[in-house]
């Protein structure tokens, strides 16, 4: 009797108990960092919890989260995509240039997903084929894709988007019960991401490229063609961020995306993708994405100078680093 009672009680404890590969996530830290501070702002400031700050929150994080998906990819593989920033500028130019020529919305977006996708394609077959650092080559298309996107546009705003464009501003500015548009694109992403690297053949192989290349390749995995995917993708969520973010600021100059390589490596690193390769997940670049807004939102509602949004950000870029860092030790 005495030992079914302990039994019961140890089954009973082994139900609350918090698995021990969930405290050994990174996004699992994250997710608890991103509710203490929503907890705290919440308590300390009214607006903050209002209903147009938490759209405003939800939609902005949104466009970096759809990026960070890819971004994700790539540095499960050991890689790095610098490029996405200046992808996103030169896609969205085209889109729009094209959009304004009285093209349809869906052709538009057809051509200028496939520019993202050339560049993309540029990247990945320079450094999985022909074995050029990542760091170089992204960082090289960063300048190209930006001179392009200054050529293209000749340094014109575009700002009209022809017969589609209430569909454009829908698409991108509208909501769908009462969530923001890219919002829900950012979640079906994610389930997709999600299931891609957890469930196919494609994910176990990009992990297993990303832990140990050159064992995946004596297995006889194609690793250069997962390597040319990563990028592929990529440059494609940086085209799909374009395009909403478009359609929510109803308009487009060489300057979009400026930087945001920054704040999606951030998002994705934060996350758990480790730079090293082999670790990342799509729900990590989601809340690592929401936590950097969020932390954003917090720190203008407290009246903080919007110059030190930068110091904060590479903060938590080193802290996330540290963080995996420490993780990896124990784990050895």
């Amino acid at each position: 009797m005495a030992e079914r009672t302990l039994a019961s009680a140890e089954t009973e404890r082994s139900r609350f108990r918090v698995p021990p590969r969930l405290l050994a996530s990174q996004a699992f830290w994250v997710t608890l960092a991103t509710l203490i501070i929503i907890v705290v702002m919440v308590a300390i400031s009214d607006a903050f919890a209002s209903y147009k700050n938490i759209f405003n929150t939800t939609r902005n994080f949104a466009f970096i989260g759809i990026m960070a998906l890819g971004q994700v990819a790539v540095i499960i593989t050991g890689g790095i995509d610098l490029a996405v920033g200046s992808v996103m500028g030169l896609s969205g130019i085209v889109f729009g240039m094209l959009m304004a020529s009285g093209h349809s919305l869906w052709l538009s977006a057809a051509l200028g997903l496939s520019v993202a996708l050339a560049a993309g394609a540029v990247n990945g077959y320079l450094i999985a084929y022909l074995g050029l650092s990542p760091f170089v080559v992204t960082l090289g298309m960063l300048s190209v894709a930006r001179s392009l996107a200054l050529v293209v546009s000749n340094n014109q705003m575009v700002y009209q988007f022809g017969p589609d464009e209430k569909l454009l501003f829908a698409l991108g500015g509208g909501e769908t019960f009462g969530i923001a548009n890219p919002v829900l694109i950012l979640i079906a992403l994610t389930l997709l991401f999600g299931f891609m690297l957890n469930f196919t053949v494609w994910g176990r192989h990009i992990y297993a490229v990303g832990g140990n290349a050159q064992a995946a390749r004596l297995t006889g995995l194609a690793v250069d063609r997962i390597k040319l995917s990563a990028y592929l993708l990529s440059a494609l969520t940086a085209g799909i961020a374009a395009i909403l973010t478009i359609g929510w600021l109803g308009s487009v100059t060489n300057a979009l995306g400026l930087t945001y390589e920054l704040r999606v490596i951030a998002a994705s690193v934060i996350g758990g993708a480790n730079l090293l390769g082999g670790e990342g997940t799509a729900y990590g670049a989601l809340i690592g994405s929401a936590l950097l807004e969020i932390i954003r939102n917090s720190l203008l509602l407290a009246g903080v100078d919007p110059y030190w949004q930068g110091t904060f950000i590479g903060l938590f870029i080193v802290l996330a680093v540290l963080l995996e860092r420490i993780r990896g030790k124990r784990s050895a």
